[in-house]
Order: C-alpha cells, then sequence, then structure tokens
C-alpha cells in the first residue's frame, strides 16, 4: 500500500478524515437499523433456500478489504453446495451451478443482505469497491491497489454500470481471463475515480442509483 501509484489517493483521502468518520458513523446506524427491520424477510429467504437444495444457508470466501485485509463475505448461498470447487470464481449469466432460488435472489441483489453483517464489523461500507477474491487481487496492478485504502463496498458506481456482467462473461471462451484483461480494467477505472472524487454525498447519491438499478434503470458503461 505504500507504493508510488497509491501515494496520491492516499493524500486525498488524508485530507478528508472527517467525511470518513461520517462515513462509517453512517454505515453502523444504517446496518443496524436495517438488519432489524430486515431479519424477518431474510428469515424467510434463509428458509427458501434450505428448501430449494441441499447446502448452508450463506456462501462464505475469502475476499480482500481495508489496506489488504483479508475477511469471509457474508452472502445468500445462490448456488449449488461446493460451487468454487466446480467452476470459475466470476459467475456468467447462464451458470448451471445457480439454483432456482438463488436466479431469484441475484435478480434483485437480496443474496447480499447478510452482507450487513460485514458492514457491522467494519470488513464492509455501503459503498466501495465491491471485494474481490484473493486470486484476483494477487494479480492488481500497482495503481489498483488505490481502492483497497477504503472498505470494500456493498454497492459502487462500477457495480452499476456492471450491473449485467455475469451476462456479458456468458460468451466468454476464458472466463477468468476475459474478466481480468476485460471487465476488471473498465471496473477499476470507475473504481479509482470513486475513491479520488470520494465524499459522503456521493456515497448516498450511489446508494440511489443503486435502488434504481435493481428497480431497472440502465446507466451506460
Amino acid at each position: 500500500m505504500r507504493i508510488p501509484e497509491v501515494r496520491p489517493y492516499w493524500e486525498i483521502l488524508n485530507q478528508k478524515r472527517g467525511q470518513l468518520i461520517l462515513k462509517r458513523v453512517f454505515d453502523i446506524s444504517a446496518a443496524s437499523i436495517l438488519s432489524v427491520v430486515l431479519a424477518l424477510p431474510m428469515t424467510v429467504i434463509a428458509v427458501m433456500i434450505k428448501r430449494d437444495s441441499p447446502g448452508p444457508v450463506f456462501y462464505r470466501q475469502e475476499r480482500v478489504t481495508t489496506c489488504g485485509k483479508h475477511f469471509h463475505i457474508h452472502k445468500f448461498r445462490t448456488m449449488v453446495a461446493n460451487a468454487e470447487k466446480i467452476g470459475t470464481a466470476v459467475t456468467v449469466g447462464a451458470d448451471p451451478r445457480i439454483t432456482r432460488i438463488g436466479a431469484k435472489l441475484r435478480d434483485h441483489r437480496l443474496d447480499e443482505l447478510p452482507q450487513l453483517l460485514d458492514v457491522l464489523k467494519g470488513d464492509m461500507s455501503f459503498v466501495g469497491t465491491r471485494p474481490e477474491a484473493v486470486k484476483y487481487v494477487e494479480q492488481y496492478s500497482p495503481e489498483y491497489f488505490a481502492t483497497l485504502l477504503l472498505p470494500a463496498g456493498i454497492t459502487s458506481e462500477a457495480s452499476i454500470r456492471y450491473k449485467d456482467e455475469a451476462r456479458l462473461l456468458n460468451a466468454a471462451s476464458d472466463v477468468d481471463l476475459t474478466y481480468m484483461k476485460e471487465v476488471l480494467p473498465a471496473k477499476m477505472a470507475w473504481n479509482l475515480n470513486s475513491v479520488k472524487h470520494f465524499h459522503v454525498l456521493h456515497d448516498f447519491q450511489t446508494m440511489i442509483r443503486t435502488v434504481l438499478a435493481v428497480l431497472g434503470k440502465n446507466y451506460e458503461s
């Protein structure tokens, strides 16, 4: 994290410590309220997952967040058990590993509701670069590490613009290679811009755009 390519981003964020504190206060407050409000719907989803296919309710995978810290993300399981052993870490549109209930959860991003736990723990924020699997972070170009100056996020401008990422990768002959060479660089351009222009108000705007995107609004990538 002390490489020259990251330094300019660190200097920008270092001048916004008040904004960073406000961001964390908002994360804790909003996540606490939503955890209570969504407790019943999340319980119903958990029951549906157990009835739909054998395996655990939650999917846990090692991801990378602030300053390179590793953590295990919480998501509702949307694939068959042990899916990571029978396919790539990136999901394609017609992925046969996705369960019936999992497809519905993914369409509306409901599989990400358990990440409220990760927000409360401080491993994630509501807005920030989506946490990547370790094997992809290990292949980052130097400047990409600047995205790890902030906590990983449930949503981001990049994830809004590339909400159909799985479908984009569906036709790729080598999914991992296509992701690293084509999709990730495009997403990182958005992520790095968000770090450079970080402001809590921008976070709120991104959250509103995320809701609109889930409801069907399209944003050009």
